[in-house]
């Protein structure tokens, strides 16, 4: 059996050590394997010893690349478990990395999903939907989501969405009101708003626009169109430029009696 004849400390990583057979270097072993398997200068091993202590170095190895990626912030299992992969570690040592994760204290799914909730209430106007997806998938549990989504008290998920109402109203107010709420509602149910948070967020704030407002608002856009268009005449004039004006969103009667006004 060959014999341990020299033991060193590699330069770059001080945990690490270069393990010497018979004169000659073999392989490397986390401090915390040579420890465990009490690697001294002198010690024989076994083909049998080399297989198992070359295993746990590698259970070891892939522990402390997953706390290094914990360490800057709180993951899902889900999260750790495709790092290590992406990082070539097979399946039964990724399966003993995580077991050893759960038993320091490392992981745990609930605790990373109430926390999630937390920092999306607090650094974003996202609603419940959006984050019950986003913690879906990152491989939460259906239950520990329900959970963790008890975190949202209705009245601060009111108040974000008034607040995203407010937001994307003040981003528009060159918009006619009626694309103005489809705006609005789009971009409550693209941050995972439910209908009755919607409803109750637009009663709350004021989206219609004046008469004078909308009219000036059309008169903008109608002058945009009319450069585009004013190569044309009488019938195919009208229908180009009340089709573009449509579609940026006014009412077809609101075209037809602003074009009378204008005797065009």
């Amino acid at each position: 059996m060959p014999i341990i004849t020299k033991i060193t400390v590699q330069k770059n990583v001080s945990d690490r050590y270069n393990i010497y057979l018979d004169g000659t270097y073999a392989f490397s072993v986390d401090e915390d394997v040579l420890t465990r398997f009490q690697l001294r200068k002198g010690k024989e091993l076994s083909s049998l010893d080399l297989t198992e202590i070359q295993y746990q170095d590698e259970i070891r190895k892939g522990v402390n690349s997953a706390i290094q990626y914990l360490s800057y912030r709180m993951r899902s299992e889900k999260e750790v478990k495709e790092h290590l992969k992406k990082k070539d570690f097979n399946e039964e040592i990724i399966k003993e990395v995580l077991h050893t994760l759960y038993k320091l204290n490392y992981l745990n799914d609930l605790e990373f999903a109430i926390a999630y909730v937390r920092t999306q209430m607090n650094t974003t106007k996202k609603g419940p939907e959006v984050i019950k997806l986003e913690l879906k998938n990152k491989g939460i549990s259906n239950e520990m989501i329900e959970t963790s989504l008890l975190e949202f008290k209705e009245d601060h998920v009111l108040s974000s969405a008034i607040a995203l109402v407010e937001k994307t109203v003040k981003q528009n107010k060159k918009v006619p009101e009626r694309l103005l709420r489809q705006k609005v509602e789009q971009a409550l149910i693209r941050k995972g708003y439910t209908i009755e948070i919607i409803r109750e967020a637009m009663e709350q704030i004021t989206i219609e626009k004046d008469e004078k407002d909308e009219l000036a608002i059309l008169e903008n856009h109608w002058s945009k169109v009319h450069r585009k268009y004013q190569h044309l005449q009488g019938y195919e004039y009208q229908q180009k430029v009340k089709q573009a004006l449509y579609r940026k969103g006014f009412p077809i009667e609101q075209i037809e009696r602003f074009l009378n006004e204008k005797e065009i």
